[in-house]
């Protein structure tokens, strides 16, 4: 079965490796450097740059359609027979917000709840970065179900980054 794996910038080597994983997203703030681990073919690397924040700051960039729209193409076209990483800086917020998008678009007859529900009892500390999620539920015509299912597990355990985990797709 096809498996996403959701870790922080410090564990991605290592997620990477222990995975064989095939493809790879970065969440990170624009400008930021991560270097791509070498398993990791150029082309089968998404780097998306914003901030993670759910409105407008003085120079920081919010994540917009654009950006969600990127992963949700990215991931859609990943042929499922290697795993995927996402990360972000701590693994807790964008990246969890475009684990579960990626959970919703490509398993479109699952249940947002359920899959939010599954997202908190994997990673206690995710916090979905809210406005990457409501664009998703947008574009993926989810009707606010997404928003709802993640306001309904509300901000995850305090933790400095969260702990790598896998969401197997049915």
């Amino acid at each position: 079965m096809p498996t996403l794996h959701i870790c922080p910038l410090s564990r991605l080597p290592e997620t990477v490796a222990a995975t064989g994983a095939s493809h790879l997203v970065t969440l990170a703030t624009l400008g930021s450097t991560v270097e791509r681990p070498a398993a990791i073919r150029p082309e089968h690397h998404l780097r998306v740059g914003f901030s993670d924040i759910v409105a407008p700051m003085e120079g920081h960039l919010p994540p917009g359609e654009a950006h969600v729209r990127a992963v949700l193409d990215f991931v859609g076209a990943w042929p499922r027979e290697k795993p995927m990483v996402l990360h972000c800086y701590a693994g807790i917020s964008r990246s969890t917000a475009a684990a579960f998008a990626a959970s919703c678009a490509l398993q479109p007859y699952r249940d947002e709840a359920e899959l939010a529900r599954e997202l908190r009892r994997l990673a206690p500390s995710a916090t979905p970065n809210r406005l990457f999620v409501e664009i998703a539920d947008r574009l993926l015509g989810r009707e606010g179900r997404m928003s709802a299912a993640i306001a309904e597990i509300g901000r995850g355990a305090e933790a400095f980054e969260g702990t790598p985990f896998q969401f197997t797709l049915a």
